[in-house]
């Protein structure tokens, strides 16, 4: 299996990046990675290069850039140049955590959308109290969206809950304000319509208070709600802990408490942190690209490579290509 990499995309250079693709390639055997980007800011950290190799370009898209004009202007990028990899069919999906509207116009522009599917959706898989997670799209591919739109997000979440996650017939609910079927505005109210007359398992409308309690496998929301509500949970997760911190570490007393129950804390940190989840994939394009987060460290470049190489050996765009021929 083959996976192209861009090397440059994300808050920490190529350094996590290559640290994450050479432990990939350490765990699975099947993996043959190719890096694209600055080679000689590559290189120092390539201590392996078993099954990995490097595309060399000086040009890389900035977090801060339009994402079209870049993608038009910046062929040659390491961003473009790694989509360019999978549409001349020398890898089977790309990663990248990179500016995301970038990613996704290279997505659409490079890679190309699956015939039948009208917006790709951008959808990572968040943790649960339980540490079963959910599946949540679209956080921020498209920020306006009709009820078709959301009836294929809804669909394309459950085939890879079902077929990545191992999910049996995951449930699939609707993001809205209240659970009653008449709550919420004229989208959720002609999407919850179609979702019950879908052949999906839709278990009604959820509430964001109970995202975290496993409400449901799947989530469904435009991309405009859905990147709020994402960015909500990061930092009200990222304020809890700096709380946490800092109670613990407030006294004496209060260090001594932290001492005896360090352990659990790391456990309850890495239970709810995303980069155990991977990234989030761009759906309904004809191969697998996901997007990384911007602050991903080596750990999340890992999963987001793991992820991607279930992505391919489960044929999900292959899967979604086939459940969008029957409707």
């Amino acid at each position: 299996m083959r996976l192209a990499i861009d090397a440059m995309g994300g808050d920490y250079g190529p350094e996590v990046v290559v640290k994450g693709a050479v432990r990939a390639v350490e765990q699975f055997a099947d993996l043959e990675i190719t890096l694209v980007g600055n080679e000689t800011k590559i290189n120092p950290f390539l201590t392996d290069r078993t099954r990995i190799n490097v595309i060399h370009t000086e040009t890389q898209i900035m977090g801060d850039e339009e994402p079209v004009r870049a993608v038009r202007r910046k062929k040659d990028s390491s961003m473009v140049l790694m989509a360019q990899q999978v549409k001349d069919g020398k890898a089977d999906a790309c990663i990248s955590a990179g500016n995301t509207g970038a990613l996704m116009t290279s997505g659409l522009f490079v890679v190309g959308r699956i015939r039948g599917i009208d917006r790709p959706a951008l959808a990572p898989t968040l943790p649960t109290i339980d540490g079963k997670g959910f599946v949540f799209l679209d956080v921020g591919a498209n920020a306006d969206a009709k009820p078709e739109h959301l009836l294929q997000y809804a669909y394309m979440g459950s085939i890879y809950a079902e077929k990545v996650r191992g999910i049996k017939n995951p449930t699939v609910g609707l993001l809205n304000i209240g659970t009653e079927s008449k709550k919420g505005n004229d989208l959720t109210r002609k999407t919850y319509a179609l979702l019950e007359k879908s052949d999906l398992n839709f278990i009604g409308n959820v509430e964001a208070r109970d995202l975290l309690n496993s409400v449901s496998d799947v989530v469904v929301t435009d991309g405009f709600t859905g990147n709020m509500v994402l960015k909500s949970i990061e930092g009200s997760a990222i304020s809890i802990f700096k709380m946490l911190k800092e109670t613990l570490l407030a006294n004496m007393k209060a260090k001594m408490a932290a001492a005896l129950i360090k352990n659990d804390l790391g456990k309850l940190k890495q239970k709810m942190d995303y980069s155990e989840y991977g990234g989030a994939c761009l759906f309904g394009l004809k191969a697998p690209v996901v997007k990384a987060h911007g602050s991903s460290d080596e750990q999340a470049i890992f999963h987001a490579i793991r992820q991607a190489r279930d992505l391919v050996l489960n044929q999900v765009p292959d899967k979604i290509i086939a459940a969008v021929s029957k409707k």
